[in-house]
This record gives structure tokens, C-alpha cells and sequence, in this order.
């Protein structure tokens, strides 16, 4: 049986990023063989990501990244289980190198961006590590990137919640950052009106239709209110249609706003962590009265 010092396990430890008597336990069952035990781990990891895989990640961050040069940038979303984890400093630099590696390689989809070279491995090796070290599943749920020849980029995060990449010209980089804290402010759907769902365009003027007619509106004027109605609608959820928050009239739009700066928005992605996944709502006070309760029978 071979000796497992101190300094082996911190080997270990700085080598994989795991814990202190993971790393001892792969040492004694390979008996010290330094290169078998980091595969053993690594072995362990993919299992327990596996198994980790079913539960539910709703918290983490949204990390922007732009190119040196300005040319291309990414937005992603990054999720774990807990807020806790959410503001580990691994996780955090995992979140930061993933946007990073979508501006600078632009993989076609997750999958191809699980098989980038990341820290000596791949992005995958690295979130299966990071899953083992922290003890949460963790999963890369979107990305966006956005390349330009003549435009410009720019990006903003409130916080690690929200994330906003926007591809617009004209203007300057002090109008881009004021565009996208409007779009994390005011949360448009799209650009413009050809970028909202017709489906949802058609609920719109189909509830506004009912609604006159319960009111009691003639026939001929029902079509009129929905149109309006709609219209409305739009200017609520379209960038050019919102009033701009910075406004000091209080009135002018986004697109009047662009006007005067003889600028225009091609395109802008905006990522709120956990956006329509449906969370897990925990009863900790009944999970503490259920362990309790477990111990005493022990």
C-alpha cells in the first residue's frame, strides 16, 4: 500500500480542481499512481454528471464577450442549481471563457462548442470537472453570437441576470451601451414589427375583437379597434416602437432617437438566466424536519 502524502493529494487537487479527499480517495484506491487516479476521477465526474443531469439548473449568469477588435461578440447563458453557485468564482470564469470561445471560434451549435479546446481539455472535460468540484449539474443553455464588417457591436449586463449584445451603426460606443441598458430595461421582443410572432400578433386582435363586442361596439367598427389595439401592442414590445427610457421628453421613441444620431439596429439578443424554465420550488423547513426525523430512528 503506497503512502499518500499531503502533497500528493494537493497535486491532484490543483491538477483537477476537486476536493481534497476525492482526490485522497483516488489516490488509495490506485494505490499513488498519480496519472490512473486523475483518470479514475475523471471517470467519477462523467458519472456524476450523469447523474446530475436531471435536475434542474435554473439559476447562474449571462456572459458577454467582444472581440479586440470589435468585430465579433457573444452573449451565453450558463445555469447551475443554486444562486450560491452562481456566484462561485469557477463558475463565473467558466461562464466568461465560454462567451469568449463563441465570439472568437462561432460553433454551429452547443455540441460543437462542448468539443472546443478549453484549460488543457475540452469546454466539456472542464464543465464535467467544475460539476464535480461544485456538486451541481451545470449546463451551457444558449448562446448568441454576432459578426460585423461595417457595424459595430456592444454589450451589457445587469448584474450576471440579464445580458444584452447589440449589432447596430452609426452612433457611437456611449449610444450602444445606452441601447442596450434600454433593452434590458424595457425587454423588446424584436427590432421591429416583422420580428414578432404572427401568432401573437393574431391573440392580440382576436381578445381586442371580443372585447368590443362585449362592450357593445357595432360590428363595423370592430376591425378598427383591433388594428388599433394592435398597433399599440406592437410599439410596446418593438425597440424602435418603445419610448426610450433616457428620453427627456418622455416621448421620443427608440426610432426617432436613431434618427437624429443617423443610426440604425440590425439586431440584438437579450438572455434573463432561467427565462422560461419552470423552477423547483424547494420546502427546506420540511426537508431539515424530515432529516431530523430520519436521525432519530438511526
Amino acid at each position: 500500500m503506497a503512502n499518500i502524502t499531503a502533497a500528493m493529494v494537493m497535486e491532484l487537487r490543483q491538477a483537477t480542481g476537486l476536493g481534497m479527499m476525492e482526490c485522497k480517495k483516488a489516490l488509495t484506491e490506485t494505490d499513488g499512481d498519480f496519472k490512473a487516479a486523475e483518470e479514475l476521477l475523471r471517470i467519477k465526474s462523467g458519472a456524476k454528471a450523469s447523474k446530475a443531469a436531471s435536475r434542474v439548473t435554473a439559476e447562474g449568469v449571462v456572459s458577454a464577450f467582444i472581440t479586440p477588435d470589435g468585430k465579433a461578440g457573444a452573449v451565453a447563458e450558463i445555469n447551475c442549481e443554486t444562486d450560491f453557485v452562481a456566484k462561485n468564482d469557477d463558475f463565473v470564469g467558466f461562464a466568461k471563457g465560454v462567451a469568449e470561445l463563441v465570439a472568437v471560434n462561432d460553433p454551429a451549435d452547443i455540441d460543437a462548442l462542448l468539443a472546443l479546446p478549453m484549460n488543457g481539455s475540452t469546454v466539456e472535460e472542464t464543465r464535467k470537472a467544475l460539476l464535480m468540484k461544485l456538486g451541481e449539474n451545470l449546463t451551457i443553455r444558449r448562446f448568441e453570437r454576432y459578426a460585423t464588417t461595417t457595424g459595430k457591436l456592444s454589450s451589457y449586463l445587469h448584474g450576471s441576470k440579464i445580458g444584452v449584445l447589440l449589432n447596430f451603426t452609426g452612433g457611437d460606443d456611449a449610444m450602444g451601451r445606452d441601447l442596450c441598458m434600454h433593452i434590458a430595461a424595457s425587454k423588446p421582443k424584436s427590432v421591429d414589427a416583422s420580428g414578432v410572432n404572427p401568432e401573437e400578433i393574431a391573440t392580440e386582435r382576436r381578445i381586442a375583437i371580443e372585447k368590443a363586442k362585449e362592450a357593445g361596439k357595432p360590428e363595423a367598427m370592430l376591425e378598427k379597434i383591433a388594428e388599433g389595439t394592435v398597433q399599440k401592442f406592437l410599439k410596446d414590445v418593438t425597440l424602435l416602437g418603445q419610448v426610450f427610457v433616457k428620453a427627456e421628453d418622455g416621448k421620443q421613441t427608440i426610432e426617432q432617437f436613431l434618427k437624429t444620431k443617423s443610426a440604425t439596429v440590425s439586431a440584438f439578443q437579450m438572455f434573463i438566466v432561467g427565462e422560461g424554465i419552470e423552477k423547483k420550488v424547494e420546502d427546506y423547513a420540511a426537508e431539515v424536519a424530515a432529516t431530523i426525523a430520519a436521525s432519530k430512528k438511526d
